[in-house]
């Protein structure tokens, strides 16, 4: 089992730094490409968890699909947040990296180095 999992767009420059970071460090590293497999709401949640925010706090507002699925309204529950960003896996910020209990968000890429 890998030590770290980062959730990675290898489409974006601040995804692929980050995992280059934990590469060059030599540290075990499940990579999850969530736009191909979304994680699902008990991991969401779990995620949330490990980086103490809300779901509001780890989305890319300025995404076409975050104001189509309605992202936007603050009366949305949890569970719809969370279901919204299943559907929509664009609106998730990337990348995410955790490890056992903690997560950070990679951006800037070298917010990973708080894990090591």
């Amino acid at each position: 089992m890998a030590s770290f999992t980062i959730f990675h767009n290898p489409r974006c420059s601040k995804s692929r730094q980050t995992l280059e970071i934990l590469n060059d460090k030599g540290v075990d590293v499940e990579i999850v490409e969530y736009l191909k497999t979304p994680p699902s709401k008990a991991t969401l949640k779990s995620i949330l968890k490990a980086l103490d925010l809300k779901p509001q706090d780890i989305m890319r507002k300025k995404e076409a699909e975050y104001k189509a699925a309605g992202l936007d309204n603050s009366a949305l529950t949890l569970d719809q947040q969370l279901d919204a960003m299943i559907a929509f896996p664009k609106v998730i910020e990337r990348p995410i990296v955790i490890k056992g209990a903690k997560a950070v968000i990679g951006r800037p890429p070298e917010n990973v180095l708080t894990l090591l």
